[in-house]
């Protein structure tokens, strides 16, 4: 398994949420936002130069800023 950051993956991908690089602040806003360690995480698309990243988590489709996804570490098979 692959360890990368959730701004690395192509749309369409797959992974399990791993870690994450941040502060208990970071940690709390992503945890009410359904973002949490050992969840599945699709991306669902990103924009070219440094956008917003809409993923899906659940049924839940979510927007998170480029600075964010930096610090979401997803395992990839």
């Amino acid at each position: 398994m692959t360890t990368i950051d959730l701004s690395q993956m192509k749309a369409g991908q797959t992974g399990k949420i791993m870690s994450f690089d941040g502060g208990r602040g970071l940690v709390k806003r992503l945890e009410s936002m359904g973002i949490r360690c050992g969840v599945q995480i699709t991306k669902v698309s990103g924009q070219i130069m440094r956008g917003p990243i809409i993923v899906r988590v659940g049924n839940t489709q979510v927007a998170i800023g480029f600075g964010m996804a930096r610090k979401i570490l997803v395992g990839i098979d």
